[in-house]
């Protein structure tokens, strides 16, 4: 008996609900309509467009800048630069490589620096090992050459590539270290 009852009162809760929820709806119908009704955009009309005036190639004596003749021009200049950069790298990848080419220059340390035979020889350590270093062998993984040796430093020519892709030289060098004990 108790069951049949509050089957009713949960029956009476929807019935209730539902009906509140119909008189909501139109509220917010009516409200939703009156908000529409009294905006009212502003929208500023769009400027005319501009009329376009093709304007004449005033250069007609000089070069056209798509011509086959300014092409070739640029082409030859691309060829000379790369035939001076062959002449730059050629001699490189021709020779055999020595053995202190392995190593990046920052993993060598300048230790040192003698005179034999009235010539400059550098000390350099690579790990634990010592090398004698002259002017004329290589050094590092950028074609290094010596072309210097001081008491304090030793100073190469590297062949790099640039940005663009072009060989170019540029100095290098190895500073005297001292080692802490």
């Amino acid at each position: 008996m108790i069951k049949p009852f509050t089957q009713w009162i949960g029956l009476l809760a929807v019935l209730l609900l539902g009906a509140c929820a119909s008189s909501s709806e139109d509220e917010l119908r009516q409200w939703m309509t009156a908000q529409k009704n009294e905006i009212h955009p502003q929208v500023k009309p769009i400027a005319e467009p501009k009329l376009f005036k093709p304007e004449l190639y005033g250069m007609v004596s000089e070069m056209e800048p798509f011509s086959n003749q300014k092409l070739t021009q640029a082409l030859r200049k691309d060829s000379a630069q790369a035939a001076l950069n062959g002449a730059l790298i050629a001699p490189e990848l021709a020779r055999r490589k020595e053995p202190l080419e392995e190593f990046p220059l920052d993993t060598m340390a300048l230790v040192g620096s003698m005179v034999q035979a009235g010539k400059p020889v550098a000390l350099v350590t690579v790990g634990k090992l010592l090398y004698q270093v002259r002017v004329g062998e290589h050094l590092g993984q950028s074609y290094g050459r010596v072309t210097k040796i001081t008491e304090t430093e030793v100073t190469l020519r590297e062949i790099v590539q640039d940005a663009a892709g072009e060989w170019i030289e540029r100095v290098a060098s190895l500073q005297l270290q001292e080692r802490s004990k």
